[in-house]
């Protein structure tokens, strides 16, 4: 990946926000989506090797759009800042948990996992975690998951270099015991990890065996929870 043009051209944009500008620079955001393309086309062939759910999926089942919905925002800036791509098994709009690959200017990671669960799937979870608590903890608590991702509620989305849980409840979610010894997996509201990668993670051709190395310390704890959420897709 030309990661130099790309976070190049993010960065104008993210200057220039701005139909005209866009429009006399959309031959080089067409050359960059090109590059970015290719590169989760091969992300995809990889993937595969160790999970054969996302197989048959092709770069237009992954990548997002990077044109905005600024209907219901207060930004009503046209573009997005990022190029992002989501492999997973339903698609990129699917609850299941899949593979994120972003690249944006100081702000490049990998994350894994599933977010922004409807409640009742998520009490469903929550009670899978309570029932099979051992084959969990094998998954999250293992020295390669904390290596890559720490623990719930040590890091933040917007601060940390790394993070297991987007969000969380302040107390014991509503039926469940208070004191239950692992209250802090309850306690989370998506199962989600991330790892920031430098800007530069994604030059050439050896990032992948990277990427692949984090995914799959990752693909327990998704696995465990994808079992739980194909029940309701």
């Amino acid at each position: 990946m030309n990661t130099k043009r790309i976070l190049g051209f993010l960065r104008d944009i993210a200057d220039n926000n701005n139909r005209p500008w866009f429009q006399e620079h959309k031959a080089e955001y067409l050359a960059c989506k090109n590059d970015y393309e290719q590169d989760i086309t091969k992300a995809i062939i990889r993937l595969s090797e160790f999970d054969d759910e996302v197989a048959h999926l092709q770069v237009k089942d992954c990548v997002y759009r990077f044109y905005r919905d600024a209907r219901f925002s207060e930004d009503k800036s046209p573009y997005k800042r990022h190029l992002g791509a989501y492999i997973c098994a339903k698609g990129k709009k699917a609850l299941r948990g899949g593979y994120y690959i972003h690249v944006e200017p100081g702000n490049c990671l990998l994350a894994t996992g599933s977010y922004w669960l409807p409640t009742n799937i998520l009490t469903s979870c929550r009670n899978e975690i309570m029932g099979n608590i051992d084959v969990w903890r094998e998954a999250v608590e293992n020295k390669q998951f904390v290596e890559n991702f720490g623990r719930p509620n040590e890091g933040t989305w917007e601060q940390s270099e790394k993070g297991f849980g987007l969000e969380y409840l302040k107390t014991c979610p509503s039926g469940f015991p208070r004191d239950y010894e692992f209250i802090q997996y309850l306690r989370m509201k998506d199962y989600c990890c991330w790892k920031r990668v430098p800007d530069d993670f994604f030059n050439g051709e050896d990032w992948y065996d990277e990427a692949i190395k984090i995914f799959k310390t990752a693909k327990p704890m998704m696995d465990f929870m994808n079992a739980v959420i194909d029940d309701y897709e």
